[in-house]
């Protein structure tokens, strides 16, 4: 199961809109190389909805090639259609890649508990292959369909360690510790970074975050306690959203690739962008 502090990894646009995957990989052993212990490519803050399955695989690909092990990669494999994400989880599953991190079908907003359930089961028996460890993907701000923690509970005690935890994304620390009661022998894991100390005192696992794109050394000092929060806070008020986050990899790597996004996102204003790398440079140390 993902544990510990995984990158939600950015993801590197062309000029024709397609994913360069020497940048994208290059990323990739940079992360790992700054303290990561793995990344997920292709969720939000990889944009993954706004790429094919077919991209996100092949790019995918290009990272293991590069020398990135596949233990240290998860995929973003969910899609709004079922049959999509059993035949992207199952091709995840050819590369060597087992670990999935799987959105609810989205678009259909207020689906009910037993449908959303219905959903992930179909994916895991479609898919039906032991070796998968599928971690759920709660982030119904953006989505608009969320994983009831009952869910995530039914669906461990009906599958075991294939369903193998969940990413809440809320920043609701009450969502995360529903998660625990409901399915206390899985690895739930927080995407808001400011809550990392917290959720770890509480039994969490780790991270999946995108900040970890641009301060992996300050997201790692939240592993030690409460004390780097107030850091932690003024860097996540320097990014508020994906654009801004390129943009400020952008500046503090060098590499312009970053400053572009895939429609319907707008490229960031590159004096904002300067700025917020300006503070994340002092805090990352």
């Amino acid at each position: 199961m993902i544990s510990g502090l995984w990158a939600a990894s950015a993801t590197p646009v062309a000029p024709d809109g397609s994913v360069d995957h020497t940048a994208l990989a290059d990323h990739a052993n940079r992360l790992i190389q700054r303290g990561c212990d793995g990344l997920v490519l292709f969720g939000t803050s990889g944009e993954g909805p706004s790429f094919s399955i077919t991209q996100r695989l092949v790019a995918s690909e290009a990272v293991l090639r590069a020398g990135v092990p596949a233990a240290k990669l998860a995929l973003g494999t969910g899609c709004p259609a079922v049959i999509d994400t059993i035949a992207m989880t199952k091709a995840s599953l050819s590369l060597g890649i087992t670990q999935a991190m799987i959105l609810p079908p989205f678009y259909f907003a207020g689906a009910p508990e037993a449908g959303i359930e219905d959903a992930f089961a179909e994916v895991i028996d479609g898919v039906a292959d032991d070796r998968l460890s599928a971690c759920l993907y709660h982030i119904p701000q953006v989505s608009g369909v969320a994983v009831p923690a009952a869910v995530l509970g039914r669906l461990r005690t009906r599958y075991g360690s294939v369903v193998a935890g969940v990413k809440d994304s809320t920043g609701d620390f009450e969502s995360f510790l529903a998660f625990r009661r409901e399915a206390p022998d899985t690895a739930v894991l927080v995407g808001a970074e400011v809550l990392i100390a917290r959720a770890l005192a509480q039994g969490g696992a780790g991270t999946i975050c995108g900040m970890a794109n641009l301060v992996p050394s300050l997201v790692r000092r939240m592993f030690d306690g409460t004390e780097a929060e107030p850091d932690m806070q003024e860097a996540c008020d320097c990014i508020d959203g994906i654009p801004i986050m390129k943009a400020a990899l952008a500046e503090m790597t060098d590499e312009p690739i970053w400053h572009r996004v895939r429609p319907p996102l707008r490229s960031a204003d590159e004096a904002a962008a300067r700025r917020a790398a300006v503070v994340l440079s002092r805090l990352e140390g």
